[in-house]
């Protein structure tokens, strides 16, 4: 097996660790949100919608890069065989998030009466200020989370998520329907956080963190490490906060405008979203360690290799896992809530188009520059990105009058898809300036044709059938399924070469890989029955045009 195999084979086993966490608390946090959505209101899940935006706003200015810088370099040391020097890595990353977190907790709360009169709903002000003990919280989690990934203890993070998710669901809806509404909402998210920060850091300290601090001779030289995590990390915070703030941006002045009903129409809509987490959270997580592997002036094929295969194999799962919630938004929505959130099917659909920018290269694009430590880069990639979303964002503050609620919330919408298409081509052209790398194009375009295909002839048949959402939901899911997995190997998106592929990357998941097995077993039908047509094909061709006898003298 090639190295770059065995790197996608841990790569793999890294993201099944993380998607475990990721699945598991997304299933909890699912029942927490399903019993909040149908206690509240349509307006009351509107406004707990807004009051999550400041503190979420405000957590992107408290990195600054450090937890990136962190995982790098704790798994840098960790192949290099310096474990004692990953002490002051970890030291110096906490001791900066606890600062930089007890500082923006204090200007979140001291700024949540302004930004309640801002959204135009002065009820959210002591919302807005009981979040700000988040931001505390989650700088705790975000730099535990690094020292997990840093150390590919992927189980640790997923112990971690999965606790913090069980405290939100039990405690939000008990605080509701004890008669705090909103607020008791809020409450259930904040206390969800600081049980996550402390069983977080208490796993940190004992489990990692304990054995090297006895391995550790001399003085801590925290100042210095965070100055060089800095040098690192600030260009990467700069591109963090572009792409991670202007969804928020978006959606903080999508608010006033929209109010608070079609705000709870949209919440509906992004909850489904991240179903796709599923996906894009495991693999972007996991991928920086495995392209901190690779050394680009030593392996520049590896490099290629690996940036390729990875667009393939994210693409092949995250393109038609966008396309079926897209055409299956309506009987998904209504099957949960029936008629409780009339626009978040239409918002559903336009919101996941972001994640088929995988098909060439989006997913990958990031977690290449950080592994590689091209964070400059990145950050001219993200200002690109902000400098071109400006004229949207000062037309939605400057004239929120010229347009309708749903105008305004359609505008927000559009403008996060638009947002990111700038920087991602500027740094897809800078990749294969630099190191000759791309997506492979031709697969990615078959991967949409296979998804679009499947989509198409699912929505024409439920429009047809007209079936109860929940019966259209499961059969819409499966027609577009055995669609997908039929025709992609039929128009060549995958050969049986990516089938073995992925079967030896997942091989290490146990249970999981049983599972992958299914639909690889049913692509691999299509797959000979192909190969059978082109074997009779070529066959034909050589019996009716035989070789020339050669005469023996």
């Amino acid at each position: 097996m090639d190295k770059a195999r065995d790197m996608g084979k841990s790569s793999a086993t890294g993201r099944f660790q993380l998607l475990i966490g990721v699945v598991g608390s997304t299933v909890v946090l699912a029942l927490g949100t399903l019993i909040l959505s149908w206690i509240l209101t349509r307006d009351q899940l509107g406004l707990y919608s807004v009051a999550l935006i400041p503190a979420s706003m405000i957590n992107y200015f408290r990195d600054w890069g450090v937890n990136s810088a962190m995982t790098k370099q704790i798994a840098s040391l960790r192949v290099a065989g310096k474990e004692t020097e990953i002490h002051d890595v970890i030291v110096s990353g906490t001791v900066f998030e606890l600062i930089s977190g007890a500082i923006l907790a204090l200007a979140s709360f001291g700024l949540s009466g302004l930004l309640a009169q801002f959204l135009k709903m002065p009820e959210a002000g002591t919302l807005i200020a009981v979040m700000s003990l988040s931001v505390f919280a989650s700088a705790v989690i975000a730099a535990t989370g690094s020292i997990f990934v840093g150390f590919e203890r992927m189980k640790l993070n997923s112990l971690t998520t999965i606790l913090q998710a069980v405290v939100k669901t039990a405690m939000g809806p008990v605080l509701v329907v004890l008669g705090f509404g909103v607020f008791g909402a809020i409450m259930g998210t904040v206390l969800s956080l600081i049980a996550g920060a402390a069983i977080s850091i208490a796993i940190v300290y004992f489990v990692l963190f304990r054995p090297i601090r006895r391995l550790k001779t001399g003085k801590s030289e925290i100042g210095q490490n965070i100055k060089g995590m800095l040098s690192y990390g600030a260009p990467l915070m700069v591109s963090n906060m572009v792409v991670g703030l202007l969804p928020l941006v978006f959606a903080f002045l999508m608010a006033p405008i929209a109010g608070t009903a079609l705000m709870g129409d949209y919440y509906a809509a992004t909850y489904f979203t991240v179903v796709l987490t599923f996906i894009t959270v495991p693999i972007t997580t996991a991928l920086v360690p495995t392209f901190a592997k690779v050394n680009p002036k030593t392996e520049p094929g590896l490099l290629k290799k690996v940036f390729t295969s990875s667009v393939k194999y994210t693409s092949v799962i995250i393109v038609p896992a966008t396309m079926i919630l897209m055409t299956l938004a309506n009987p998904l929505v209504n099957t949960l809530w029936p008629g409780k959130f009339p626009f978040a099917p239409l918002f559903l659909a336009l919101s996941v188009i972001l994640n088929l920018y995988a098909a060439v290269g989006y997913v990958s694009l990031g977690t290449l520059m950080i592994g590689l430590g091209d964070t400059r880069w990145l950050m001219i990639q993200s200002l690109l990105s902000l400098v071109l979303s400006m004229p949207i964002v000062l037309f939605m503050l400057l004239f929120p009058s010229m347009m309708s609620p749903l105008a305004g919330a359609l505008l927000g919408i559009v403008g996060i898809l638009l947002s990111n298409v700038p920087g991602m081509i500027w740094g897809l052209s800078w990749i294969w300036k630099r190191y000759r790398a791309k997506a492979d194009f031709g697969s990615s375009a078959k991967i949409f044709a296979a998804s679009t295909l499947a989509s198409v002839v699912t929505f024409l048949f439920l429009e047809v059938f007209s079936f109860s959402p929940i019966i259209g939901l499961v059969t819409g899911f499966f027609l577009f399924l055995v669609i997908y997995l039929g025709t992609a190997p039929l128009i060549g998106a995958v050969n049986q070469a990516d089938v073995d592929n992925l079967r030896t990357m997942f091989s290490g998941l146990g249970t999981v890989s049983k599972i992958l097995e299914i639909p690889l077993r049913f692509v691999e039908i299509p797959l000979a029955a192909r190969s059978r047509k082109n074997h009779n094909v070529i066959e034909k061709a050589t019996n009716a045009y035989p070789p020339p006898k050669t005469s023996s003298n």
